[in-house]
């Protein structure tokens, strides 16, 4: 476990600056909530007759005339991409920093297979993410005390289950595509996190583009979903975990056969 830790430890202020960043941000765009006044539930009711604006960020389903309704359709949505946008990056720089850091030939000279190195890195990837979205919970559930109105807990919890798993199906797949390259594949990274998250928009306005819901995960950890209701298990989070753990044994595959010379 010496690996995990020291990883762990590399990139623990990496995640508290990200963790920060994020859940206080979503912090106080939920304390600002009473300072929007009356204007809040004039604008829920304009955009919930913008068709498919509407039908894009939730709003038919949910009213941000409601604490929790805003919170659901404005906060999460900085939530899943801020957490995303982390787990993409973090991901994408696990194993291919030491080949372009030149350390592979002192990692690979520690009494460490192969597979344990891979496990411990992607263990690290996990507890780091783990740790964000604790973080973030910690700081947004006080905010709602402040304001006087607690959301469902169930729902709550629900949401922040399936964005964490959605930062770990994403960061699975740039974990590949990091053990893939010999240079952290930053970009392609956040370029999978905005395809993602457009394929989530396009599968709910566009009737053709429905199936495109059963490859995204911003689909299954949508939180005007969730509020409204639906969306807490389905077999979209279940194609996700199965995506999730092919992307996991494929990288474990190609790096045990990789050549590090």
């Amino acid at each position: 476990m010496r690996l995990l830790r020291q990883e762990f430890r590399m990139n623990v202020k990496t995640m508290l600056v990200w963790a920060f960043c994020v859940g206080g941000l979503c912090l106080g765009c939920l304390l600002l909530y009473d300072s929007l006044g009356d204007s809040v539930g004039e604008m829920s009711d304009y955009f919930a007759e913008m068709g498919a604006f509407s039908e894009a960020l939730g709003m038919d389903r949910v009213s941000i005339g409601t604490l929790e309704g805003y919170y659901a359709v404005e906060i999460s949505l900085l939530l899943s991409l801020g957490s995303a946008m982390y787990a993409a990056i973090l991901g994408a720089g696990l194993s291919a920093k030491e080949e372009e850091g030149k350390t592979y030939e002192f990692l690979n000279a520690m009494p460490l297979s192969r597979g344990r190195i891979i496990g411990e890195k992607y263990g690290a990837m996990a507890g780091l993410l783990a740790a964000f979205h604790g973080i973030c919970v910690c700081l947004i559930l006080p905010g709602f005390a402040w304001m006087g109105s607690m959301p469902k807990m169930g729902s709550f919890m629900t949401y922040h289950l399936g964005a964490f798993v959605m930062c770990l199906e994403i960061g699975t797949i740039c974990f590949l595509l990091s053990v893939l390259c010999r240079k952290r594949p930053i970009g392609a990274a956040v370029g999978i996190v905005i395809l993602f998250y457009m394929m989530d928009i396009m599968c709910r306005v566009v009737p053709a583009l429905e199936k495109a819901k059963y490859i995204t995960p911003f689909y299954y950890s949508n939180g005007a979903d969730i509020f409204a209701g639906g969306g807490e298990w389905t077999s979209e989070i279940g194609i996700g975990i199965l995506a999730l753990g092919a992307a996991f044994w494929a990288a474990y595959g190609v790096y045990g056969r990789k050549d590090l010379m």
